[in-house]
């Protein structure tokens, strides 16, 4: 049984279900994804995963001690998160206890622990994490990346935020957050396990039926600023060069052609071993151990990115031999053996992705948010399959944007070097 979209109506708001029956494994998992609640909606850098933080140290009533006890007397999991553009309240048991994990999560909806205890812990930890950041240098030239070429957007800010709007935030801020972000009329909810529909349906009355109509509002698109320099961060420690690159990628989340582009990506950086990047770089140069390159899709935003690290020495090659072999992948396409390997490879590995109850449901609600339809991959690779070697090419050459490279390098002074 594949997962299915189906609706429930809640107080007058019908609520879109992705639902797969699985008596596999007599476990339930259940999620409530609010949309249009997430990172690129907060109002204080850091709010939104301070927030979810905040909710998983249980309830006011019982203390975060206390809650997570009685969940781990009956190994109930129970979790809130967030992402990019939503908020994520999640629980899963076994058959027998996902009532109780039901009425847990209803529980810690209405009683939030919004206790002194709980703010000092999470800032604590929040802070320290942060603190833990500022010696990792895959993340400062990640984030050096995203603050030039997303430069004015929420996505130049770390998710995390940084220690003065941590400092800031109040509980008031993270009430409103919460209340804010979560609302029958902005939710989805995917569940799958052994469990029929009509309890699934009895469940989300349960939750959803309290929670206000919101009026929200999607992100706006994103403008990607290519500004094709090589930005340096100087680390004295550092002993390697961390090099971080993107560009534009000039196509919508829902395009007709994003299977294409899962195939180029899949020959230019996006395979491991099998990459143009990683047979240029690694193995015909030594440049570097590991290296990769993808299109990330989302619905504000398209772009191309990529990271490697390097000897300090061998920095300025590595970044002029991605330079050079973008400009030839646009310039020349891919040949008949890459895109045969390629197919070969992703029409093989594909059912593998598929073979667990959550594989398929996060796979079914990928499909539902960018509006492919839930049959997605089965289309996919049947378009896959026929895709001929022009027709590649020519969607390569039609996006030369790709050739706009940024590049964010963390790396030591040049007499280190």
């Amino acid at each position: 049984m594949s997962a299915e979209l189906k609706q429930v109506e809640v107080n007058g708001v019908k609520v879109d279900v992705i639902y797969e029956y699985s008596s596999y494994i007599p476990s339930i998992s259940m999620q409530f994804i609010f949309k249009d609640s997430g990172y690129l909606h907060e109002s204080i850098n850091g709010l939104g995963q301070f927030s979810a933080a905040l909710l998983n140290e249980g309830t006011k009533k019982e203390g975060s001690y206390a809650f997570a006890k009685r969940l781990d007397a009956k190994a109930i999991s129970l979790h809130a998160s967030t992402g990019n553009e939503t908020f994520n309240l999640e629980v899963e048991a076994l058959s027998e206890y996902f009532d109780e994990g039901v009425s847990m999560l209803q529980e810690l909806i209405q009683d939030p622990n919004y206790s002194k205890e709980a703010y000092e812990k999470v800032l604590k930890l929040s802070l320290a994490r942060i603190e833990k950041y500022k010696s990792d240098y895959d993340y400062i030239a990640s984030h050096k990346l995203k603050s030039i070429i997303f430069e004015g957007s929420p996505l130049a800010r770390p998710k995390i935020g940084d220690e003065k709007s941590l400092k800031s935030i109040t509980m008031e801020d993270i009430k409103a957050y919460i209340d804010g972000a979560m609302g029958r009329s902005n939710a989805v909810v995917v569940a799958g396990g052994d469990i029929s529909f009509e309890e699934v349906q009895k469940y989300i009355q349960k939750i959803l039926s309290p929670l206000p109509k919101l009026n929200k509002k999607r992100i706006n698109t994103i403008e990607f600023k290519a500004k094709k320099i090589v930005e340096e961060v100087v680390e004295p420690d550092t002993q390697q060069a961390y090099i971080y690159f993107g560009a534009p990628f000039n196509i919508a989340y829902n395009d007709s052609n994003q299977y294409k582009a899962k195939v180029a990506q899949h020959i230019l950086g996006a395979s491991g071993f099998g990459s143009r990047m990683m047979d240029e770089i690694r193995v015909k140069r030594g440049l570097a151990y590991a290296v990769g390159g993808h299109f990330a899709n989302y619905r504000y935003l398209n772009y191309f990115s990529g990271r490697l690290q390097t000897k300090l020495e061998s920095q300025d090659e590595a970044i002029d031999v991605i330079k050079e072999m973008v400009s030839q992948f646009v310039a020349k396409g891919v040949s008949q053996e890459e895109l045969d390997k390629a197919k070969q490879y992703i029409l093989g590995s594909e059912p593998l992705k598929n073979e667990a109850l959550s594989q398929r449901l996060y796979g079914a609600f990928n499909n539902y948010y960018y509006e492919r339809g839930m049959d997605y991959k089965k289309r996919e690779l049947e378009l896959i399959e026929k895709l001929s070697l022009k027709e590649l090419n020519s969607f390569i050459a039609s996006h030369p944007e790709i050739k706009e490279l940024t590049f964010a390098v963390v790396t030591a002074k040049k007499d280190q070097k």
